[in-house]
């Protein structure tokens, strides 16, 4: 690989990192900094930076005028209806194990990803490894620990490869049923077009990990890869 090739590489991938995390925080309560970064469209800003720098044919099918009409004060009251109603009686719960369960058995399988890369899941993501957000964080971690092993002249192999199978078997095999459920549900524009945007970027990220390293396995039981 040249030294272009491998500073661009090194970019695109800081840059998912930052994408990546970007959407953990995307799918929180809408409340307090968040809220303020919806309102005043910093948030879709910064998406659509990311995006762009990551992927610029990616930001076309992108629904960007239901991303920056969000409005303000049905937000709140809108994500608890769809996503955060009492959990398991939430239409479209944030939870992976709610559409691929049993939930204890993703959460299990979700974990041994964690612990396998070094990470010790705190606070809400101890009791929820399978929320959407703990999940997205994880594929930062995977994105960030790839770009500096990167920058010091390290093999990556096992990173690339761990965020392949992670979205393979865990968010990309229940977003896109957690959007279909939500289309179902009458949604405002904003939350509809932020899952599509989110699923989009998942199905992106797979295809081009898939297409360096061989399709990954959806078998959640399967090893992970060292």
């Amino acid at each position: 690989m040249s030294p272009d090739a491998k500073k661009l590489l090194e970019g695109s991938t800081a840059a998912r990192s930052a994408l990546y995390a970007l959407l953990a925080e995307a799918f929180g309560y809408p409340r307090g900094e968040l809220l303020d970064a919806i309102r005043s469209g910093t948030l879709v800003r910064r998406l659509r930076e990311w995006i762009a720098q990551l992927d610029p044919p990616l930001t076309e099918p992108i629904d960007w005028p239901a991303l920056e009409g969000a409005g303000d004060g049905a937000l709140a009251a809108e994500y608890t209806r769809l996503f955060d109603a009492g959990t398991a009686a939430s239409p479209c719960a944030l939870y992976g194990g709610l559409h691929v369960g049993p939930q204890m058995t993703t959460m299990e399988e979700v974990l041994r990803f964690y612990q396998h890369f070094g990470l010790a899941p705190t606070g809400v993501s101890r009791d929820t490894p399978d929320h959407l957000s703990a999940e997205l964080e994880f594929l930062h971690v995977l994105a960030y620990g790839e770009a500096e092993l990167g920058a010091r002249g390290e093999d990556t192999t096992s990173w690339r490869l761990g965020r392949r199978d992670f979205i393979a078997r865990h968010p990309g095999r229940w977003v896109p049923l957690m959007r279909a459920k939500l289309a179902q549900q009458n949604p405002l524009p904003y939350y509809a077009g932020l899952v599509a945007l989110l699923e989009q970027c998942l199905a992106a990220d797979l295809a081009e990990l898939e297409a360096r390293h061989g399709s990954a396995s959806r078998d959640p039981h399967r090893s992970i890869p060292a």
